[in-house]
């Protein structure tokens, strides 16, 4: 399963994106929560946001087919 976020799916004009492979939650959002501190000043980082944040990423599940 691969976790994932873009910053202009926010409709911000920003091509930054990052993604989990590992399903793991803490490493996605240390990875968020660096981008918008280093690039979005703008955005307080706080419970309100993050879960806005958090309703934003995309999980696409991989199936692997054995023959």
């Amino acid at each position: 399963m691969t976790k994932s976020i873009s910053c202009n799916f926010t409709g911000k004009e920003c091509n930054w994106s990052a993604e989990s492979t590992r399903n793991d939650d803490d490493e996605l959002m240390s990875k968020i929560k660096e981008h918008v501190l280093a690039e979005h000043k703008e955005i307080e980082w706080n419970t309100e946001n993050i879960a806005n944040i958090k309703s934003l990423i995309t999980v696409t599940k991989r199936f692997w087919w054995w023959g």
